[in-house]
């Protein structure tokens, strides 16, 4: 990229979920190894999770009152309206006193406001779809923005196609050299290496039908000498934590991963969620999955996702209301077929784009 561009100050903003912070803070990144003097300011949703992880990363963030909408009926949807008001005026003010030369959002309901501001004030926009259904705000400013990138094909039925860059997600840079670990992470793992290792990811909060059906997959798994690193989420994890105390394979649980290179890398076959941003590091990754779509998502978009997969030969995909009864069989026939895992791991590496954070990072830098 070029350092010499003149886009020196950049709103960056997506939030309330963390497939939407983390893609935007490795883009952020990648503006900052391109232009080291650049001013990058984030916006957020107050009380939401990017106050914290941003500026962890190393940057400054100003929260708006913004919320998303209940899907059900709540009287938290009363408010709405009102607090979108008051974030569209807050957005406004920081568009006016920050004077961005660009602002990109990653989606989520708190890039609307502040997207928007900008498009108003004449203030070139990119946005940036994780999905293969795309979410409402980004429908919504994809009508001005400059830009719009996008991680599958096909995306012109929600966006002008002469606006839109086939970039793919961002992912954490630590995921690009998994392959060469696995010696390293099955002895971080103290794990058997003449014996095949499952993955199994209930997300930082868990995913209840998909941590029931490994609990109920132990015994299965031990009859085929299938080695399991399950990450549960908080809110299963004692439960888990008992029921591997009970099984006689080898089960190591975690209420939360923080080597996820390492769990990657020790994998030989991954049972997962269908979200965006797990989509993208699986791809990078390049190992055989299950995934099991969340039903409990904005326009199941996570069966969106996982049928792109599923359409290219690049996954297996369970139901989750077919879980309990298929997913450990599925999971084991998966390592057990080494041919179709094989085949699987190939079709998946073939979707990997290691380059987006950078691409989506130089596409920003030209819209001046």
């Amino acid at each position: 990229m070029d350092a010499s561009t003149s886009v020196k100050r950049i709103i960056m903003s997506g939030g309330g979920t963390g497939g939407h912070i983390f893609p935007a803070i490795a883009i952020a990144n990648a503006l900052r190894e391109a232009v080291p003097d650049a001013e990058i300011l984030f916006v957020g949703a107050e009380g939401r999770m990017e106050m914290e992880k941003v500026p962890a990363a190393g940057y400054e963030i100003v929260g708006l009152p913004v919320a998303g909408l209940v899907r059900s009926l709540s009287a938290k949807n009363l408010s709405l309206p009102f607090k979108l008001i008051r974030s569209f005026r807050k957005a406004s003010e920081i568009v006016r006193k920050f004077r961005p030369d660009v602002a990109a959002g990653t989606g989520g309901y708190a890039s609307l406001p502040v997207l928007r501001a900008a498009q108003r004030a004449g203030i070139p926009t990119l946005i940036q779809e994780q999905n293969s259904f795309a979410g409402l705000a980004n429908k919504y400013l994809a009508r001005r923005a400059h830009a719009i990138c996008v991680a599958y094909e096909g995306m012109e039925r929600f966006f002008p196609a002469d606006r839109i860059m086939l970039s793919g997600n961002p992912v954490r840079g630590d995921l690009l050299s998994v392959r060469e670990a696995r010696g390293e992470a099955l002895k971080f793992f103290g794990l058997d290496p003449s014996r095949p290792v499952l993955l199994s990811l209930g997300g930082s909060l868990g995913a209840a039908t998909v941590n029931r059906s490994i609990e109920d997959g132990l015994a299965l798994f031990e009859r085929h000498g299938i080695q399991l690193v399950w990450q549960t989420g908080r809110g299963f994890h004692n439960t888990a934590m008992n029921a591997a105390a009970n099984a006689g394979g080898v089960v190591c649980v975690f209420d939360f991963i923080a080597r996820m290179d390492l769990a990657y890398a020790a994998a030989d076959a991954i049972v997962s969620r269908a979200g965006a941003g797990t989509i993208s590091e699986l791809c990078i990754v390049g190992k055989p999955v299950v995934l099991v779509p969340s039903p409990n998502v904005a326009e199941d978009h996570q069966s969106k996702n996982a049928e792109a997969l599923r359409g290219k030969g690049a996954a297996m995909v369970v139901a989750d209301a077919d879980a309990l009864s298929k997913l450990a069989n599925a999971a084991t026939e998966l390592i057990r077929n080494t041919a179709a895992a094989a085949e699987l791991s190939r079709n998946i590496s073939r979707l990997a784009m290691p380059d987006a954070a950078r691409n989506i990072a130089a596409k920003i830098l030209t819209l001046k």
